[in-house]
């Protein structure tokens, strides 16, 4: 209470006031009885109730939840351009041995730009982006390791990430398990959210 006082205070003595040759202050007020009562305009304030603990915490699961898409989803648009890129370039390319070497080298050109980011993305971070290129790209990212480098890459990476409890089989479900991200992903197409860049 001490402290709404001193604030109120504060606002009302640098409120509408103005000063005297002399130093003194005038200000707007009106008179109640014996009292006078200084007048000032202030700012508009929402007032909320305490939010609800359960709610908090749902409300902090979902912040956690935006925060991760919001640096997840810039990865898998690039992935997306990118796999267009490639599969553009194989298509002018008529030798398989001359396409595999192209790709090879797209790899090793992303890798060198972008591995550090990568690596710096949380495991919730990552496994938000498996899910992220699958809807981006239409193909799970173990499909797309098998279209690009084959079968055995593809096992190889699909045992690695296991190992870590994440799935490259994992597909996009828009209207049911993904429907936060879902939500979070529309919100930053319409412009409303900003992605996070590192």
């Amino acid at each position: 209470m001490r402290r709404f006082i001193f604030v109120l205070f504060l606002l009302m003595t640098t409120g509408a006031s103005a000063q005297l040759p002399d130093g003194r202050k005038v200000a707007l007020g009106t008179t109640v009885g014996n009292d006078t009562i200084p007048m000032v305009n202030l700012p508009v304030v929402d007032i909320y109730a305490a939010i609800d603990p359960a709610h908090a915490e749902n409300l902090k699961r979902y912040l956690k939840l935006r925060r991760d898409v919001l640096r997840a989803y810039p990865y898998a648009k690039l992935a997306s351009q990118q796999l267009k890129l490639i599969n553009d370039s194989t298509l002018k390319i008529k030798s398989e041995r001359a396409q595999k070497k192209f790709i090879k080298e797209k790899e090793k050109e992303l890798k060198a730009r972008f591995e550090k980011d990568l690596k710096n993305l949380t495991y919730t971070q990552g496994r938000i982006l498996i899910k992220l290129i699958d809807r981006e790209t239409g193909n799970t990212s173990y499909e797309l390791v098998k279209d690009l480098r084959g079968s055995f890459q593809a096992f190889f990476w699909q045992s690695f990430a296991r190992l870590f409890g994440t799935n490259l089989k994992s597909e996009y479900d828009a209207a049911g398990e993904d429907r936060l991200i879902e939500g979070i992903v529309q919100a930053i197409e319409r412009g409303e959210l900003q992605v996070i860049k590192k």
